[in-house]
């Protein structure tokens, strides 16, 4: 199990302190997800519309490249 879970509403990494998913996070996250990449794509997409409603500071192309575009 991960330490590298997101804290909300913040969405600040328990892990490492860094901007969830950091980048310890998007390797498990990519090798977790091997071969299912609908799959990975339907959680990230969750995360991303619960952050989207915790951060709503932020604009939204930066979130959305925050959970979506490191992974194309």
């Amino acid at each position: 199990m991960t330490t590298h879970r997101p804290v909300r509403p913040s969405w600040i990494c328990a892990g490492c302190g860094l901007s969830w998913p950091c980048g310890t996070r998007r390797r498990e996250l990519l090798a977790e997800y091997a071969g299912a990449r609908v799959s990975l794509s339907v959680y990230l997409a969750t995360c991303l519309l619960d952050a989207m409603a915790d951060l709503p500071q932020d604009r939204c192309g930066d979130v959305y490249w925050r959970f979506m575009g490191w992974w194309r």
